[in-house]
């Protein structure tokens, strides 16, 4: 089984910026060469080339560095504090991190239109065994990066305690705070991306929030740099967030499960997406609303065994390196808001060795 390595920093964020780039140093360089690797090839995939293509893009994540400085400065001391003791130049850390928000801001092209994955699902309590609230999600992006997977504790001075599942380097990617307030996001892909604050960084501020609320009315109002849909989750609500560059849709849980890949739901952000949806996004969420539909009332072992379905091979929820579809699963996140646990592991549901986190505070 594959293993997710735990981490716990505290203090300012100062203080926690520089332990875990110090602790990490070596592989947030690493993983620094690998994504900008893939982006050559991600590039070389659009026919694009050039010497000037990498300069290009750090020059685009340079920009939207610039403007989270001013949008998130608590953020930001703690993003600069963790490139500094890694020995990374903040802004190209920036661009590494949010490699897919920036690579659409610099250019919305591409014949890999599967290079993200990710699936995601909320279940009513009306749904689940124990009648409570349960949300989750699977990561999936290049295979590569499942190398530097990892979970992190953050005990801040002052805000929530928080769990994040992240790689090295990043401030957040999913996770949960002290207050069962749940975050996670799939990608999108529609005109109107631009410089501007990038995904890693709005889920970062969301899980410093006090309240769902709070962290709803933040989201709808980011300047965000592209296309993604959020989930947001707490003990007593949940819903799911459509932005893009130019509007947000927000739909509430009711008494249905609700699950979203990486295409639009909304009409009005159909008609600015970026070229049909792809063959796996279609594929997973049929798959899920099928699921949803004869299996249940579920509960955390449930959405387990539906993030491992394998059944349509390379377009399946649950993603393997071998499928070698530019993506796989490289972890996955189930959240029981109202005991404050989260269940997650590194790679593939079936591949991976489950372990709940929870809080000290």
């Amino acid at each position: 089984m594959i293993k997710l390595d735990t981490f716990c920093f505290k203090g300012t964020p100062e203080q926690m910026g520089h332990a875990h780039g110090e602790q990490l140093r070596d592989s947030i360089q690493r993983f620094v060469q690998v994504r900008l690797t893939a982006a050559v090839k991600y590039f070389k995939d659009a026919g694009i080339t050039g010497d000037d293509v990498i300069t290009r893009l750090l020059d685009t994540g340079r920009a939207c560095y610039g403007i989270f400085q001013q949008w998130d400065p608590e953020g930001a001391i703690e993003h600069n504090a963790i490139a500094r003791a890694a020995n990374v130049d903040p802004a190209d850390l920036y661009t590494i991190t949010n490699y897919t928000d920036v690579r659409d801001a610099y250019m919305l092209a591409g014949s890999s239109p599967d290079a993200e994955g990710c699936t995601a699902l909320m279940i009513p309590p009306e749904q689940t065994t124990d009648n409570r609230l349960l949300a989750g999600q699977t990561w999936d992006l290049n295979p590569e990066d499942i190398d530097f997977v990892i979970a992190v504790n953050a005990q801040p001075d002052n805000g929530p305690e928080r769990w994040s599942v992240q790689l090295t380097g990043c401030l957040s990617l999913m996770g949960m705070n002290s207050h069962g307030l749940t975050l996670g996001t799939t990608n999108l892909k529609t005109w109107g991306s631009k410089p501007g604050i990038g995904y890693l960084n709005i889920i970062h501020r969301a899980l410093r929030s006090s309240s769902f609320e709070e962290a709803v009315a933040m989201i709808q109002s980011v300047p965000a740099a592209a296309a993604h849909t959020y989930l947001l989750a707490a003990p007593g609500a949940g819903a799911r967030i459509e932005m893009t560059g130019f509007s947000s849709d927000i739909q509430h849980l009711s008494n249905q499960a609700m699950g979203w890949t990486n295409h639009c739901l909304n009409p009005a952000h159909q008609a600015q997406q970026y070229g049909n949806p792809s063959s796996s996004s279609l594929a997973r969420l049929k798959r899920l609303n099928t699921l949803f539909e004869t299996n249940g009332p579920f509960d955390v072992d449930g959405i387990k065994a539906l993030f491992s379905d394998h059944a349509d091979g390379a377009d399946s929820i649950n993603r393997y390196p071998e499928d070698k579809s530019y993506a796989a699963t490289n972890a996955c996140m189930i959240a029981d808001p109202l005991n404050h646990s989260l269940h997650v592991c590194r790679g593939p549901a079936d591949r991976g060795e489950w372990i709940t986190l929870n809080f000290n505070t």
